[in-house]
């Protein structure tokens, strides 16, 4: 019964791993000119002019410049490896900050990665670690050290993917 039902589970399951990656490897879709759109943008522009609110951040648009590669903080207990923490950040700057963000790229990962490794010796990653309390503690010391880098063109650090796994 076995022997019949094995190679059926597996055509499923093989199937299923191809449907799946079908999904997730399919390019985006090509966008469609319709004419009307650059009105709509223009128009959509003009109100946040008129409004004052630039978008909810002030002068210039969102910007997003990604840290590429993603932060690994070992969680020390008694001298031993404990777990490690894994962390993707995003920056949000404006316009001005852009380039300088992304020329001081090596000196932002060094900053954030120090603020993590201290976070982590202070126990910021141990217990209840992901309350909103915690993190915003994390945050406000990466949005420090990152305006001393970039000055007031830092609007927000994000906190795009964050694992803890224990060893």
């Amino acid at each position: 019964m076995i022997a019949k039902l094995l190679p059926v589970v597996l055509l499923a399951l093989g199937a299923g791993a191809g449907v799946g990656a079908g999904v997730a490897l399919r390019p985006a879709p090509a966008a469609v000119p319709d004419g009307g759109g650059a009105d709509v943008a223009a128009t959509d522009e003009a109100e946040d002019h008129e409004s004052g609110d630039g978008g909810g951040h002030g002068k210039g648009e969102e910007i997003f410049v990604d840290l590429d590669q993603q932060f690994v903080v070992p969680v020390l207990e008694d001298g031993r490896v404990n777990s490690m923490v894994v962390m993707s950040l995003t920056l949000d700057v404006t316009a001005e900050a852009e380039e300088l963000a992304q020329t001081r790229r090596p000196r932002l990962r060094d900053s954030f990665l120090r603020v993590m490794l201290d976070h982590a010796n202070t126990g910021g990653f141990d217990g209840t670690f992901t309350s909103n309390g915690a993190m915003d503690r994390l945050r406000g010391a990466l949005k420090d050290v990152g305006r001393r880098e970039l000055g007031p063109g830092l609007r927000e650090v994000l906190i795009l993917d964050f694992n803890r796994q224990d060893v």
